[in-house]
């Protein structure tokens, strides 16, 4: 039990250990470079945490980020590794707005729900396809997925630029009806555009915890990702189960879509690279040790490293080493077993002691 308790202390201790590591290598090159650490991380923690626009703007970009996370965290408890959030993210956000926008006249009540069903359908379907190829071929989803992330890039584009172009390379703005904009949350944050879809990503936290923790499916698809063989000897449908899993974690992708387009845009542009949030959500999954809570936290600090960027820009630092900062922070996560190995060490040392 003891070694239980120990070993969840040292989970949850490898991704604080990892940000610091990255807070302070960072600083390290920002003093070579010529810039002040403190005076940059403090224009950071002001700017998120003083000043009501940053703030709002900063959960604004954290919306998608926890979805996306929860994609990847998901299908990561299941031991598979979705690297197509990208393009569930993209197909989602298209069959958003193309929802809203065709049944405009429907009450706003019924419309919402619709529209983040409709985007997390879109999401699910794009996600079973690797996983059908998965369980049913045994085609790697590393090459699946990637590749369907460009499909969906140059589809979702040819479908705006066929059916639903509008000016300015983009599609028709929603209606209000399916609009997740607050005029109260937009003002309490100094006209930020933040907006209801906070509460659609934190649910979404809970859904994931929920489906995985307290539900008969949650405890096979966890099994499954643990050892395939066993699950299989155990009757468990390790097929089905994989493309479930993909499903899933498409579906929560496919709303991070939704997000951006019934919430931040309003719209969908026609797209000439991926957005980086599916690619971000990689990094926020490994921050948070795959776990609800953690893909949250994970997201709140990305968002908040790329709103500061802002303020590291008016004290002339580049924005070269804020990514420098967020690509140590994930090689410092990526390398928990040598963290993983120091506690280790440490624990056994005050234990010879």
């Amino acid at each position: 039990m003891e070694t239980k308790r120990a070993n969840k202390w040292i989970n949850a201790l490898v991704p604080v250990i990892a940000v610091i590591l990255g807070l302070l290598v960072g600083a390290v090159i920002m003093v070579i470079s010529g810039y002040n650490p403190f005076e940059a991380y403090g224009s950071i923690f002001q700017m998120v945490f003083l000043n009501p626009y940053y703030a709002g703007e900063t959960i604004v970009t954290m919306i998608p980020l926890i979805l996306s996370g929860l994609s990847v965290a998901f299908a990561f408890r299941t031991g598979l590794f979705n690297i197509g959030v990208e393009g569930q993210l993209l197909v989602g956000w298209l069959a958003s707005v193309a929802f809203a926008i065709h049944f405009a006249d429907w009450p706003k009540l019924v419309l919402i729900p619709l529209c983040l069903l409709v985007a997390a359908l879109a999401g699910g379907l794009w996600g079973l396809i690797p996983g059908l190829l998965k369980a049913r071929f045994y085609v790697h989803e590393v090459i699946t997925t990637i590749m369907m992330n460009y499909i969906a890039l140059y589809s979702t584009n040819a479908i705006i630029r066929q059916f639903l172009y509008a000016d300015g390379e983009r599609t028709p703005l929603i209606p209000d009806s399916a609009s997740l904009s607050s005029n109260f949350l937009s003002n309490i944050t100094g006209g930020s555009r933040l907006h209801w879809g906070i509460l659609v990503a934190l649910l979404g936290a809970v859904i994931m915890w929920f489906l995985l923790w307290r539900t008969t499916l949650g405890y096979e698809l966890r099994a499954i990702g643990f050892n395939p063989d066993a699950s299989r000897y155990a009757g468990m449908n390790v097929a089905r189960n994989m493309i479930t899993s993909f499903a899933i974690a498409g579906g929560f992708a496919g709303v991070a879509g939704a997000m951006l387009g019934l919430g931040t845009y309003h719209y969908m542009s026609i797209n000439a690279s991926f957005t980086g949030i599916g690619f971000d959500g990689i990094a926020v999954a490994l921050l948070g040790v795959n776990t609800a809570p953690g893909v949250v936290i994970g997201a709140a600090l990305f968002a908040a490293l790329e709103t500061g960027e802002v303020s590291m820009q008016s004290l002339g630092i580049p924005n070269d080493l804020v990514e420098i900062i967020i690509a140590l922070i994930i090689f410092f996560v990526a390398s928990h077993y040598m963290i993983r190995w120091t506690l280790d060490r440490f624990k056994k040392g005050g234990a010879a002691r």
